[in-house]
């Protein structure tokens, strides 16, 4: 106990190496101390906050000797903030890290190499979010509500008064959000705002744990006007989610892919790709990469509200959506018929549990999309000779995953691996989304 109450105190130590998420490594005594922040060669002083078996997790305190690679961030409360780790670094050396952890999982994992490593699709770094969750909590010692993200070493809510990677107009609300919760009768009974910023609109989805008094609704919807914001209150589940301001009718969000001629309405809770600018150059590029033809039947797993399916029935002769939740295929056969694409179809399957015997798998399909979520697609790629699709692209949201399930069909299923790049849709952030294609 003693010895571990020390090193509770602050440490200097050389920085060795670091993660791809921007921590840095030190070794101390045999033991790993991954301090979030520094960088290799520099020196620094950190503290100790979570004790592990094999490694231990720092804040870092002090820079004594920096790192020419170091930059300054942008935002004033990098460092105490989890929602970016690598504001700290180039967005070109940013790039580079999450690069390499793409080749370094597909050499561990796959032991595959790739013919070709697609350049980093990129695009703006700041204001790019158009989706967030902020945590809200009435801090009495402060005098104030916070509105934020929660802090990286901390459960608290990190005191900030705007955030730059959110897109506009909610970049700069921080303040005026934690004004309006702070006149609530209920601001002890608000514990989070869903941010959903369309193309059309921008929609605030406030979490009411008790109801709002007449006075409260008079805040609330005062706050829509002079925001120009649709303010949606949420007293339970997702399905208790509802429009308070405006009262009247109102369009759908929704977002365009104009490449396509494709409009994509969705829900102020609903999943959207975060990067407006950076999801329309990856629609774009895995179009392209699938190339469709008017002959070819596609199937596209994991097909959400039809990013993808939507725009490969513009060039593909029919499109099969695939997905798990029973919402999303509703949306996506909405979003089909306001576009008036009659040759996509949509059906539920738990892709997670399918055994290739299912009928719809063997219907003669010539190319596939996969967009899983961060599991996977490891139930697929053990059937992929049900499907038998001669091209394959796979967009990815984490490394190790897509790795895996390319080791899959590359070494066991007759697949080449054509090209694999990463996307950098979240930049500052150590999230790594990528792109593979299969061919037989």
């Amino acid at each position: 106990m003693g010895r571990r109450q020390r090193r509770r105190e602050p440490e200097t130590a050389r920085i060795q190496s670091a993660t791809h998420d921007g921590r840095g490594i030190a070794a101390i005594e045999g033991k790993k101390v991954f301090v979030a922040g520094a960088l290799p060669g520099e020196e620094v002083r950190y503290q100790r906050r979570k004790f592990r078996r094999n490694y231990d997790e720092a804040e870092l305190l002090e820079i004594i000797e920096a790192s020419p690679e170091r930059i300054d961030a942008r935002c004033d409360v990098f460092g105490r903030c989890g929602g970016c780790s690598l504001q700290h670094i180039s967005e070109a050396q940013q790039r580079q890290i999450k690069e390499q952890a793409l080749r370094d999982n597909f050499e561990r994992i796959a032991r595959v190499e790739p013919e070709q490593w697609l350049p980093a699709m990129s695009g703006p770094a700041w204001n790019y979010r158009r989706r967030a969750r902020l945590a809200v909590k009435d801090v009495h010692g402060k005098g104030r509500v916070l509105v934020g993200f929660r802090e990286r070493h901390a459960p608290f809510i990190t005191d900030m008064h705007r955030c730059e990677i959110l897109a506009t107009p909610v970049d700069g609300m921080l303040d005026a959000l934690s004004d309006l919760v702070g006149m609530l009768s209920i601001r002890a009974r608000l514990p989070q705002i869903e941010v959903s910023v369309a193309d059309n609109a921008t929609a605030l989805v406030f979490r009411v744990l008790d109801p709002p008094t007449a006075d409260d609704e008079g805040h609330l919807r005062a706050f829509g006007e002079q925001h120009d914001v649709r303010i949606y209150l949420q007293p339970g589940g997702l399905d208790t989610v509802g429009l308070f301001y405006p009262e009247t009718a109102v369009d759908p969000l929704y977002y365009e892919l104009p490449e396509f001629g494709v409009r994509i309405a969705f829900d102020a809770v609903g999943f959207v790709q975060v990067n407006r600018d950076i999801n329309q150059r990856m629609v774009h590029q895995a179009v392209e990469l699938l190339d469709p033809g008017p002959e070819d039947r596609v199937l596209d797993l994991y097909c959400g509200i039809g990013n993808f399916s939507l725009p490969l029935a513009r060039r593909a002769g029919e499109v099969l959506g695939v997905e798990g939740d029973a919402m999303l295929v509703k949306a996506a056969a909405a979003n089909a018929t306001l576009n008036g694409i009659e040759n996509a179809g949509f059906r539920q399957a738990d892709l997670s549990a399918i055994d290739g015997s299912e009928a719809w798998l063997r219907q003669g399909w010539d190319l596939l999309l996969l967009d899983p979520a961060r599991s996977g697609a490891q139930e697929v790629a053990a059937h992929i000779e049900r499907v038998d699709p001669r091209r394959i692209v796979y967009v990815s949201c984490h490394p190790g995953t897509l790795a895996r399930d390319a080791g899959v069909l590359v070494n066991e299923k007759g697949y080449r691996c054509e090209s694999a790049g990463i996307i950098d849709m979240f930049p500052h952030t150590s999230h790594v989304e990528s792109i593979a294609v299969f061919s037989k």
